[in-house]
């Protein structure tokens, strides 16, 4: 499931900036039993009422529910979370299955709510993508997109399994090292954790953690792989579904390999669609007069930088499949990420500096378009995807694979196609081909979809919403470019709020204009 541009945010590989910059991997999150007591500065004179729950998860020992309380205190990392923000560690089983058995600490950080008790709703648990995003790290710098909440929900978000301070998966060379070195190196130093960091096990932390914030229903809000994973808490609990949006949403049908030739289709088409703004409204546009001759500039300049990458700055180099994730980095910003990617490609081509697309892919790209901070990790993305996927493909079908992949998009064909060995020699099997996430007799699931999306296409939300079930899903279509909709479509924006604040869902079949209008 990408975003180390991976698969769910979904790529079959890591960002620009990942790839360029080796090392550079998780935001230091620090360890749990480091958080120091304080209580977060209030911001409202009205004494806080806490929320009791009375369902705790069935099966679990009392020492996980009624006997668990969350101790919030100080977060003394990252530096952002230190004023304003509480830090609580939750034990849960390592193996659901042997729920009396060894447990571990999931990292969770808040935000608390700023309206009065009466107005309070709950936590609002946030997914900000991936898999390999820390929700630790991600509430500080993404807190401005959900600040409108406030006055409604306490904002609460976790570092799933796999990530940050939450049995981080190490896969590099040796066991402190946060790389990538490959699956070998994953089983080494992580074989005991790799079969329980599965979207399915993180779902149960989610109702764990649900219980223990105080709330009956769960109320969630999940971005790009952050679907997937509310889809699946959805399946499993249909009956604690409070309000959930799912937004930029996956698509529950597709496989892996499946997912990737849709999405390498997606960001073609939105390539297409820049080329054409660029030959109508950019002097000297790069890449020509017509995406015909976009795709053979671009062609061209691939097969260059496979020969010679580009000098892209400290000491860093610009290879092919540097430049496909860079400019899909730029696309995934919608017509904002269009003017910055006809001068960064100019720049490249003219004068082979690498430097302003790969420095534009570092600093901006999934962050600030769909809510997905940069800080994603290889490893744990690698691990948690392939925990999920079933697809363990041998060389026939890889070759197969390739090929469909590399047929589909000329400009990213051939850097997608890499992502078909993702999980072929991974250690251990992994759940599913697709996720379960039929709901039947849940609330009403808000599903979000942007028509221009390149990373997880539109028809993909149809689907979603379909497969949630009849009466579960609710479709609401936003006309945009761009990785994401909220809170940049000021009629999602309202859509989505109102709902949070009321669980009023928008009428079927209601569509949202923007860019693409």
């Amino acid at each position: 499931m990408s975003d180390a541009h991976p698969i769910r945010s979904r790529r079959p590989g890591l960002s620009v900036g990942a790839r360029i910059i080796a090392g550079v991997v998780l935001a230091a999150i620090g360890a749990v039993g480091a958080w120091l007591q304080h209580d977060a500065p209030g911001r409202s004179a009205e004494p806080r009422t806490e929320f009791t729950a009375n369902n705790p998860p069935a099966g679990l020992p009392t020492a996980l529910t009624t006997g668990q309380h969350l101790h919030w205190s100080r977060c003394t990392s990252p530096p952002t979370a230190r004023t304003g923000y509480d830090c609580a560690a939750m034990k849960a089983p390592l193996d659901y299955r042997k729920p009396d058995g060894k447990t571990i600490d999931v990292a969770l950080i808040r935000r608390k709510a700023t309206g009065p008790n009466a107005r309070r709703i709950g936590s609002l648990v946030l997914n900000f993508g991936g898999p390999g995003v820390s929700g630790v790290s991600g509430l500080p710098e993404l807190l401005n997109q959900y600040k409108p909440l406030l006055d409604r929900y306490d904002l609460v978000s976790f570092d799933p399994r796999g990530v940050g301070a939450t049995i981080p998966v190490r896969c590099g060379k040796t066991a402190d090292d946060t790389g990538y070195d490959g699956a070998d190196a994953c089983a080494e130093h992580s074989g005991a954790l790799l079969p329980y960091i599965g979207t399915s096990h993180t779902a149960r932390d989610l109702d764990l953690m649900r219980y223990l914030l105080g709330d009956e229903r769960l109320h969630y809000f999940g971005v790009s792989y952050g679907t997937a994973l509310g889809a699946v808490y959805a399946h499993l609990y249909p009956s604690h579904v409070g309000r959930l949006v799912l937004e930029a949403s996956v698509d529950p049908t597709e496989d892996l390999d499946e997912e990737q030739v849709s999405q390498v289709k997606a960001v073609q088409a939105a390539f297409d669609r820049f080329a054409v703004h660029c030959a109508a409204r950019i002097p000297r546009c790069p890449t020509g007069d017509r995406p015909e001759e976009a795709a053979r500039r671009m062609a061209r300049l691939a097969d260059r930088l496979e020969k010679k990458p580009a000098p892209a700055g400290g000491g860093r180099n610009l290879d092919a499949d540097d430049l496909a994730y860079a400019v899909s980095d730029h696309l995934d910003l919608g017509t904002d990420g269009w003017s910055p990617l006809a001068k960064a490609l100019t720049a490249l081509i003219d004068h082979n500096d690498g430097r302003p697309l790969s420095k534009g892919a570092d600093g901006i790209g999934s962050a600030d378009r769909a809510a997905i901070p940069r800080d994603s990790s290889r490893a744990a993305q690698t691990a948690i995807t392939c925990a999920d996927s079933s697809l363990r493909p041998g060389f026939e079908r890889l070759d197969r694979d390739k090929a469909r992949i590399k047929a589909a998009s000329p400009v990213f064909g051939a850097a997608w196609a890499t992502g078909v060995y993702l999980c072929y020699d991974w250690p251990f099997d992994g759940e599913r081909a697709t996720p379960q996430v039929n709901a039947d007799g849940a609330a009403p699931v808000l599903v979000v979809g942007g028509t221009g999306d390149p990373t997880t296409p539109y028809p993909g939300a149809r689907h979603m919403a379909r497969a949630l079930g009849d009466g579960v899903g609710v479709l609401l279509t936003a006309e945009e470019e761009g990785h994401g909709t909220y809170p940049q479509n000021r009629c999602v924006t309202e859509t989505v709020d109102q709902y949070l604040r009321t669980g009023r869902t928008p009428a079927p079949g209601t569509v949202c204009r923007g860019s693409m209008s």
